[in-house]
């Protein structure tokens, strides 16, 4: 049984989270600031975090700091704060997802599932050597080597990197990297595809990613 942490001030909402994750099969525990969060998250192991930003003692993105410094549970960000800035603050404190308030319930359990199913072991098949220049991918552990040094992605990074390595020429659009990646009908912004392709810009370098103007991204096609 997965095991997720819910964290929320608000105990109707934290409390209604609670028994639909229970009734979808999860365990659960509950937390409803900051400390208690952590304290929580160090006493026990988790397969998923859901973190409310505006929490007493310690922030969301405090304790989602802390999370990712000690693990590589993923966290999903519940949030009133629905503008840019403060989404894409969440997903550069390395969050796998953001879902602002209010949300169908319906929608955000299929996001759970999408989270968990992602952060699953991959299958056989899958777990073998994918490169691409001086680019060495690792889905079995996700581990990234950009020439001898080690890179950090995100899951959600990550899964972006590897679907345009291994199809490298092809383009994809935000709104097929949106369908294949975040797995559900999208409510969500297609900004935040930007934001993950100028994350991993910084990261991999800037002449790996490429923008086709007016259709969307690709890699290359090259020999490796």
């Amino acid at each position: 049984m997965k095991k997720i942490l819910v964290v929320e001030d608000e105990p109707d909402i934290r409390q209604l989270l609670a028994s639909y994750l229970r009734s979808d099969g999860y365990k659960v525990t509950e937390a409803e600031d900051g400390v208690s969060a952590i304290e929580q998250f160090s006493k026990d192991k988790f397969d998923l975090v859901i973190l409310d930003i505006l929490i007493p003692k310690i922030d969301g993105y405090g304790v989602c700091e802390v999370v990712k410094k000690q693990s590589d549970v993923p966290v999903i960000f519940l949030s009133a704060l629905g503008d840019e800035n403060s989404m894409v603050k969440g997903y550069d404190s390395l969050a796998d997802d953001y879902v602002t308030k209010p949300f169908s319930m319906p929608v955000f359990l299929k996001k759970v599932k999408a989270v968990l199913r992602r952060d699953s072991k991959p299958s056989a098949e899958e777990q073998t050597k994918i490169c691409y220049g001086n680019i060495t991918m690792v889905p079995d552990t996700m581990e990234v080597m950009v020439g001898d040094s080690k890179v950090e992605l995100t899951s959600r990074e990550f899964d972006i990197l590897l679907t345009l390595i291994k199809n490298p020429g092809r383009i994809y659009t935000r709104e097929i990297l949106l369908e294949m990646l975040w797995d559900y009908n999208s409510l969500v912004d297609e900004r935040i595809v930007d934001s993950h392709i100028k994350n991993l810009r910084h990261k991999v370098g800037e002449g790996v990613i490429e923008t086709v103007r007016g259709r969307g991204y690709r890699v290359a096609q090259k020999d490796n």
